[in-house]
């Protein structure tokens, strides 16, 4: 497959809420990095995957754009939009995404995205208060992280 052959069924899977389709396309060590998460490896950045689609009634829309491509590598432009949270407060999430390919599987995926644009929506005036510092960013990551944790223990 090419790389955008890869890319494509990445995130076409990921608007279909298809986790199996994603994750075929990882290697299995693969290395994930975003400002929700930080880095999480192998299976640990799986199963980050199916604890974000494990809700099949979810009213999360993917959307993507292919922006480069090497044999190598590709940058992702996709936007994420949702609700977040008891409040239920519009999440629109614009992420740009570099992925390392290797022997036809994704070794490393790296979002970046505003994380003080994304507090001010999921967390309205804390939000806005506190999304641009350290301290949101380790708190952020820090429940994110117990989160998945827990799904892990569930399986």
């Amino acid at each position: 497959m090419t790389t955008v052959d890869i890319l494509t069924q990445f995130y076409t899977s990921f608007s279909e809420k298809d986790v199996e389709g994603m994750l075929s396309c990882y290697d299995d060590n693969i290395v994930f990095t975003d400002p929700a998460f930080g880095t999480l490896q192998g299976d640990r950045a799986k199963a980050m995957w199916k604890m974000l689609l494990a809700n099949e009634e979810s009213d999360l829309n993917v959307s993507f754009k292919i922006l480069e491509h090497t044999p190598d590598a590709g940058k992702v432009n996709w936007i994420a939009s949702y609700y977040f949270g008891p409040q239920k407060r519009k999440v629109v999430n614009n992420i740009t995404a570099n992925l390392t390919i290797k022997d036809g599987k994704i070794i490393k995926h790296l979002d970046h995205f505003s994380l003080w644009k994304w507090t001010q929506q999921a967390l309205g005036f804390s939000g806005l208060l506190l999304g641009w510092s350290p301290f949101m960013k380790k708190k952020i990551q820090q429940r994110t992280n117990r989160l998945l944790d827990k799904f892990i223990a569930q399986k």
